[in-house]
């Protein structure tokens, strides 16, 4: 009586196989065809820049102690010239930013621990290097101004 029951089984599982190897195969030939992004999809971080091109990043350390992997490093200064003459949108603003990409698990806490909206996560999801050291991406590296988004992504509306 078990035999049969397990062959009854074989054979259940094998028709559902059947059932779905006429079905039309959904392959992207990626890079070739643009990969199709969810909106809540987490990739490489953005730092943001208001709308007069400063940055938003005031150093207060949130995303820092948030992020479960440490892989978040600051270092804040202080900027006394006038508002117009400064870097980012307060007299303080983080001198050094990096984000060692060898730790970081995409969690969104970062994101969600900044009171400024100074970090997102964006749609990149090409991560390809060839040495650790160029893992930690710097400041420089992760304003918006200077990201270049990749034209084989499209994200669904």
């Amino acid at each position: 009586m078990a035999v049969l029951n397990v062959i009854k089984a074989i054979a259940k599982g094998l028709a559902l196989t059947a059932k779905h190897i006429p079905q039309n195969r959904i392959t992207i030939q990626y890079p070739d065809e643009p990969v199709l992004i969810e909106r809540r999809f987490r990739g490489l971080h953005i730092l943001n820049l208001d709308e007069n091109g400063k940055e938003k990043c005031v150093g207060c350390y949130l995303c820092a102690i948030a992020c479960p992997a440490d892989a978040i490093y600051i270092e804040a200064a202080e900027d006394p010239r006038p508002y117009e003459e400064r870097i980012g949108v307060d007299r303080r603003y983080a001198k050094v930013y990096n984000i060692d990409y060898g730790k970081c698990i995409f969690c969104g806490y970062c994101e969600e621990a900044c009171p400024e909206d100074a970090i997102t996560m964006g749609p990149d999801f090409e991560l390809a290097w060839e040495r650790r050291e160029d893992m930690i991406l710097t400041k420089d590296q992760l304003l918006a101004s200077n990201r270049k988004i990749s034209p084989r992504l499209k994200l669904i509306p």
